[in-house]
This record gives structure tokens, C-alpha cells and sequence, in this order.
């Protein structure tokens, strides 16, 4: 079983800077896909921002040129750094992983952007 636990959410004033950190554990596996999504209150949960394995990166026009995700293999973790952030950023933001045609989220981390 795969699990996955996101850290690093925290209350930031808008125009700041953070890094979320998503790190996996459980059986070996071949990782396809790693990402981040976030939903805020009456939204649906919508894609940030996804690493693939061999094939590179893809962003959300959002936030394109403010959010960058990136991966460290030796710790099975993925990072989510997200500059520039605005009010509209304030969210529950979950890390994804697919492998092997199945998808495991994370439990979620709170960022809250102040204006």
C-alpha cells in the first residue's frame, strides 16, 4: 500500500513564497506520474501540476511561471514551489501518485494566502 503524506502548508501574506513537500512510501514501484492539486470551498479540485516519468513537466495556466514542481527519486518525494502567491492561492493542496493504473492521494495541507 502506498502512502503519502504532504507537509509544509502554512499562512503566508500574499506576494510570499513556500515550498510544499509530498513524500511517498510503501511497496516498490514503478511511478508513473506525480502531482499537485488543490480545492478550495466550492470548488472542485482542479490540477496544478504534474511531473512524468521520462516525459517532464506540465502546469495548470494559473500558475505557470510561479509554481514549479520537481522530484527527488532517492527520497521519493516531490516538491511544489509556489512564488508570487496571491489570495486566490488559498486552498487544501493534495499530492497525487499514479503507478501501475492507480492513483493515491495525499490527506492534504492548508496554505492560506493573506491579502
Amino acid at each position: 500500500q502506498v502512502q503519502l503524506v504532504e507537509s509544509g502548508g502554512v499562512l503566508v501574506q500574499a506576494g510570499g513564497s513556500l515550498r510544499l513537500s509530498c513524500a511517498a512510501s510503501g511497496n516498490s514501484f514503478s511511478v508513473n506520474l506525480m502531482g499537485w492539486y488543490r480545492q478550495s470551498p466550492g470548488k472542485q479540485r482542479e490540477m496544478l501540476a504534474i511531473i512524468i516519468s521520462d516525459s517532464g513537466t506540465n502546469y495548470a495556466d494559473p500558475v505557470k511561471g510561479r509554481f514549479t514542481i520537481s522530484r527527488d527519486n532517492r527520497k521519493n518525494t516531490v516538491y511544489l514551489q509556489m512564488n508570487s502567491l496571491k489570495p486566490e492561492d488559498t486552498a487544501i493542496y493534495y499530492c497525487t501518485l499514479l503507478a501501475l493504473g492507480r492513483s493515491y492521494w495525499g490527506q492534504g495541507t492548508q496554505v492560506t494566502v493573506s491579502s
